[in-house]
């Protein structure tokens, strides 16, 4: 009986000392804080420090990335669609990371002045029967910049440059072929005009 006693108290101690191993789901970002130094202009394309997202889980996930707020912050709200963050969504392995681009594209009007606030969110997703979803844990860097006061005309005008270097150089070459294509047009126009002129004064000679 006190062998028995042994032998069971033993192998409870043993299953007391396992410990359960579970698949996780972690995320970590490597940027803490982007602040553009600079006070931007309404019609202008901006392209941002790069985010790094990884992966702190032990199993491979697919990953979303988003903007979010917090309540009752004093700048603005950064509009979503300003925001163009390529890749929104990817699969990393476990202790892998990436490297996500965001651009800035401000709209030409109705922008509002000042400083503006969000958070940009890396998240772990899953998969239901609805779709994939968030599965409530994220980690986020804070983004904030400053617009400065502007009216449609130089909305227009900076998002013609923007356009421009966007483009470049193929906006240089587009800007030339148009050039000779107006010279070379005036030309005929001009070199037409010129033998309709030759051909009345003949005709006024004879």
């Amino acid at each position: 009986m006190k062998k028995l006693s042994v032998f069971l108290v033993s192998i409870l101690f043993s299953l007391l000392c396992i410990t359960p191993i579970f698949a996780t789901k972690g995320v970590g970002i490597a940027t803490g804080t982007i602040t553009v130094d600079e006070d931007l202009m309404s019609g202008m394309n901006y392209n941002l420090p790069s985010i790094t997202i990884m992966n702190t889980g032990d199993e491979t996930t697919t990953y979303g990335v988003d903007v979010a707020y917090h309540q009752n912050q004093a700048q603005h709200l950064i509009p979503k669609d300003w925001l163009k963050l390529s890749p929104s969504t990817f699969v990393l392995e476990a202790g892998k990371s990436q490297v996500v681009d965001i651009k800035l594209e401000l709209p030409i009007s109705e922008v509002v002045p000042g400083d503006y606030f969000c958070y940009l969110e890396g998240f772990p997703k899953q998969e239901t029967t609805a779709g994939e979803t968030s599965i409530g844990i994220a980690a986020a860097a804070k983004l904030y910049f400053t617009i400065a006061p502007s009216n449609i005309f130089q909305g227009i005008y900076y998002k013609i440059i923007s356009i421009w270097q966007e483009f470049y150089p193929w906006s240089l070459i587009t800007a030339i072929i148009l050039l000779l294509a107006i010279i070379i047009a005036v030309f005929k126009k001009l070199f037409k005009i010129e033998l309709n002129i030759k051909r009345k004064t003949n005709t006024t000679k004879k």
